[in-house]
């Protein structure tokens, strides 16, 4: 089986392209980073008549709704391998049509309406509930390197279920914040492009950031645009290699 490895902001995903289909047991396998390619998950690409897919897969098996970074590497993908002869198109995935824009440095996805929540107390920590087609919890912080994400992290996954994405985030300016992520199915990653656009929509929605905002990630950093309607993501997303998985 022919695969791209791509990475987007340090979220890194092995792609496969056609009507591929996986047990969680392949998933894993292909994602180990010791005995496999190594990736926070799998991304599925289809392509027929001139229109792009994709469906995309957490690290342990469980299919996620949405992929911000993986978005933008599906569009990367499609206009490097031919799919589309376009720079600016729709790519359809499990939430609905998403707009991608592609140029030679960056690309920038729609990731679709977000919705703020309640805020909730949960152990010693306040989260605000967002919803970017998947679920996020934002917590603000002061101090990114003492917060004890993973034990958070794993401990908000029993109490909702089937569990949630959660962020630490600082706010650094009306116009910057910097963010570590724990994602459900995978556990802490670089980068997360619905995470980065969920604690965006936090801070604005408490008057704490503007609706365009740069938001530093472990990876690197992405730009966030909230618009009434819909919401936006910009940065870089390159291929890594190529290569052949056995079987």
């Amino acid at each position: 089986m022919k695969f791209w490895k791509m990475e987007g902001l340090g979220n890194d995903f092995v792609v496969v392209v056609g009507s591929h289909s996986f047990t969680t047991a392949e998933i894993v396998a292909l994602c180990d980073r010791r005995r496999g390619v190594g990736a926070d998950g799998v991304l599925v690409v289809i392509g027929e008549h001139g229109g792009v897919g994709m469906s995309y897969f957490n690290a342990d098996g469980s299919e996620a709704e949405m992929c911000g970074n993986g978005l933008r590497c599906v569009a990367r993908l499609a206009v490097d391998l031919g799919m589309t002869d376009r720079r600016e198109f729709s790519v359809d995935t499990p939430l609905g049509p998403r707009r991608v824009k592609v140029s030679s440095s960056e690309v920038t996805a729609e990731l679709g309406p977000v919705t703020v929540g309640e805020q909730r107390r949960i152990g010693e920590r306040d989260f605000h509930l967002v919803s970017v087609g998947n679920p996020h919890a934002v917590s603000w912080v002061n101090d990114l390197d003492g917060i004890g994400l993973e034990v958070a992290g794993q401990a908000l996954q029993d109490v909702f279920r089937g569990g949630i994405n959660v962020e630490m985030a600082r706010v650094d300016s009306p116009a910057g914040m910097s963010m570590r992520v724990w994602e459900r199915g995978v556990g802490e990653t670089n980068a997360c492009g619905t995470g980065a656009v969920a604690a965006a929509a936090a801070g604005l929605a408490q008057g704490l950031t503007r609706e365009k905002v740069e938001v530093r990630l472990v990876g690197g950093a992405a730009q966030v645009t909230l618009e009434e309607e819909t919401s936006w993501i910009t940065g870089p997303a390159r291929l890594v290699y190529r290569g052949q998985w056995p079987g």
